[in-house]
C-alpha cells in the first residue's frame, strides 16, 4: 500500500512539474510535466525504474527519494511527504516554522478575513488583525498557548463554542494533522513532547489518537462571543499552503446573514497590520 502511495505521489509530481524549471525545453510536448525518461535522466536512473516506482513494484532507497526530490525540485513539504511514504525520516526531521511568501500573500490579500497560519505541529506562526479582533484567543502563559490542538483539547476558549458534530469534525482534523506530522517529523522533539502532553492531559485526545475518526470535512462552525456580549457564528476552513508545510484557517460568515454584518462591524473596528508573527510570549 505504501509503495503504491509513493509511486502515485511521484507520478503526480512528475506530471505537474515545470519542464523549464528543470532546465528542459517546454515546447512541443504532448504530455503534461516531465516524461519518465526525463525524470530518469535528471535523477540518474532508468525510465524503466521510474515506471516500476510509479507502479509500486519497487521500493526506493533514501538516496533514490532524495534524487527524485532534487530532480523534480519539489518544496520541503513534498520532500517530507515522499520520505514518509517511502518509510524514511527526511533530513533533520524538524517541523518548518518559516512564514513563506505564499502564506504572507494570503494574509495580506485577505486582511479583512480573520485568519491564522499554523505549522505542521499546529503551532500558530502568524495571524492578522481581523483574527485578533474576535477577542477569543486569550493568552495563558503556558508553553503551548499558541498551539491550536493543545488549546482545543486541554485549555478550550470560553468564548468559542461548537455543536457536538462540529466539535467532532474539528477534533478529527486536529488529530489527523498531528498524526501525519509526527510521521513526517519523527526527530522533532518539541512535537513529540506536545503529543505526549496531550495524551496524558486529555483522555479524549488519547482515545482519538489510538482510534482516530475519519475526517469528514476540513471545516467546522463555531460561535464566538465578544467582550460586549454580542456573538458571531463563523465557519473555519483549513487551507493547505504547499511548499512550506503550513496551513491557513480562514473564518467566514454565511453570505447576507446577520453574522456577516456583525463580522464586518468587528473587523471594521480592527486596527493593526495584516501580518502579525506569533512567538511563544504572544504576538509581535
Amino acid at each position: 500500500m505504501e509503495q503504491h502511495a509513493f509511486g502515485a505521489a511521484v507520478r503526480q509530481l512528475r506530471e505537474s512539474a515545470d519542464p523549464a524549471a528543470a532546465g528542459l525545453p517546454p515546447g512541443g510536448r504532448r504530455v503534461r510535466g516531465l516524461r519518465r525518461e526525463e525524470l530518469g535522466d535528471l535523477a540518474g536512473m532508468s525510465a524503466d525504474y521510474v515506471r516500476r516506482l510509479e507502479q509500486g513494484r519497487a521500493h526506493p532507497s533514501a538516496g533514490v527519494v532524495n534524487a527524485i526530490a532534487r530532480a523534480l525540485r519539489v518544496g520541503r513539504a513534498d520532500y517530507e511527504r515522499l520520505s514518509a511514504l517511502a518509510g524514511y525520516a527526511a533530513a533533520d526531521g524538524q517541523v518548518p516554522t518559516e512564514l513563506g511568501p505564499g502564506a504572507t500573500r494570503l494574509l495580506e490579500r485577505f486582511a479583512d478575513t480573520p485568519m491564522i497560519v499554523s505549522d505542521a505541529a499546529m503551532n500558530v506562526v502568524a495571524l492578522n488583525s481581523a483574527f485578533l479582533a474576535l477577542e477569543h484567543w486569550n493568552l495563558t502563559g503556558d508553553r503551548w498557548q499558541w498551539n491550536v490542538a493543545w488549546r482545543a483539547f486541554c485549555d478550550p476558549f470560553e468564548a468559542f463554542q461548537q455543536s457536538e458534530s462540529d466539535a467532532d469534525d474539528h477534533e478529527a482534523v486536529l488529530v489527523t494533522q498531528l498524526r501525519s506530522s509526527l510521521l513526517r517529523y519523527p526527530a522533532d522533539t518539541s512535537l513529540a513532547a506536545m503529543v505526549d502532553d496531550l495524551r496524558s492531559r486529555s483522555r479524549r485526545f488519547d482515545t482519538l489518537w489510538r482510534a482516530p475518526r475519519p475526517v469528514q470535512a476540513y471545516e467546522s462552525s463555531a460561535t464566538i462571543t465578544q467582550s460586549d456580549g454580542d456573538s458571531v457564528t463563523l465557519v473555519g476552513n483549513l487551507i493547505a499552503i504547499p511548499g512550506d508545510d503550513l496551513a491557513a484557517v480562514m473564518l467566514t460568515a454565511a453570505p447576507r446573514s446577520r453574522d456577516e454584518t456583525r463580522l464586518a462591524e468587528v473587523v471594521g473596528a480592527a486596527q493593526g497590520p495584516a501580518v502579525i508573527r506569533v512567538g511563544q510570549p504572544g504576538p509581535g
